[in-house]
């Protein structure tokens, strides 16, 4: 595993004071356990357009023609909307290689869900906008994996979002070595198991999507598709569920190998992790124990096991 992961990151969340009143919002997950595995770049995209720290605080108006436009909270004169947009549309070209980005909750830049909106006069507002450089973010880069600070406190959506970057840096090293059909076949052969505990619809559409391979005149078309579909899919959080079918799919693979006690024990550590009284990493270590017992070539090779380094704790209380 590398620890050269690209991360964009709203700079305030490394600590940088930046924000509007010259503090920051230290995020305590992306300094102290993510930072060893990837490399953030921070970005502040208000003072990038110029603005100085600390500043009059921000907010999304809805303007008369239904427009949301970028204006200070103290009503002071000057339409930021367009030098925002338009640093957005310059900036965001540039971050292509990202494998993930970290944003600021509620920021009117930075914000990716629910941030207030605010009529044109008093105070009235809805929870229903997103920061303008991330809205451009997720227009321009639909495949990134974008989770903003308060989210990543809820440990399946921060499990999620770590797999989800790990996943594309693995991709995006198979486009830089040199697409081939084959390469791709057997990228996606590795996450065969990760996808069905992600969905089992969307896993079977988009086996269906890889078969088609042949048919693609461009690779590189085939790759953008593939790429999209392919994070669109994880994105859906996998389920206890689907991860309890995934474990005794796997376990039919040792049916022949395990005696009838070693077969019970773990059919009841399974069900156990079904039911909720242990975490996944119980069912998942035997099951790597019995891997290295009785090798299995295609099991050896499914990213399910280790979708992220094992040192990122990430499993242990699912």
């Amino acid at each position: 595993m590398s620890g050269n992961i690209p991360v964009g990151i709203s700079a305030c969340l490394l600590g940088e004071n930046v924000r509007f009143d010259g503090g920051h919002k230290r995020l305590a997950f992306a300094v102290d356990e993510l930072a060893p595995w990837v490399r953030f770049e921070p970005v502040c995209p208000e003072m990038a357009i110029g603005l100085p720290t600390p500043r009059p605080a921000l907010r999304l108006i809805k303007v008369d023609d239904g427009e949301i436009a970028l204006r200070f909270s103290n009503h002071t004169e000057g339409d930021l909307t367009q030098e925002m947009q338009q640093f957005s549309a310059r900036r965001i070209p540039g971050l292509a290689h990202l494998c993930g980005y970290i944003v600021c909750a509620k920021s009117p830049s930075c914000g990716m869900e629910r941030v207030r909106v605010y009529e044109p006069v008093g105070n009235n507002n809805r929870k229903n906008g997103t920061g303008i450089f991330t809205a451009e973010l997720k227009r321009q880069m639909p495949w990134l994996p974008v989770e903003e600070d308060g989210r990543l406190q809820d440990p399946p959506i921060r499990e999620n979002f770590v797999e989800r970057i790990y996943t594309l840096f693995e991709l995006n090293n198979l486009y830089k070595k040199g697409l081939t059909r084959g390469g791709l076949i057997g990228f996606h052969s590795r996450y065969k198991l990760l996808l069905l505990a992600h969905s089992q619809p969307q896993y079977r559409e988009l086996g269906r999507f890889v078969a088609d391979i042949e048919n693609w005149e461009s690779l590189d078309d085939f790759f953008i598709e593939y790429r999209l579909r392919l994070m669109l899919l994880l994105e859906h959080q996998a389920t206890r569920r689907n991860h309890t079918n995934v474990l005794m799919h796997v376990q039919g693979y040792f049916r022949r190998q395990l005696s009838s006690r070693q077969r019970q024990e773990l059919s009841e550590l399974i069900d156990r992790y079904r039911l909720g009284t242990q975490p996944l990493l119980a069912p998942v270590t035997l099951l790597k124990h019995y891997m290295a017992e009785y090798p299995d070539q295609y099991l050896a090779q499914q990213r399910y096991f280790e979708p992220y380094p094992e040192a990122l704790r990430l499993r242990y209380g699912n």
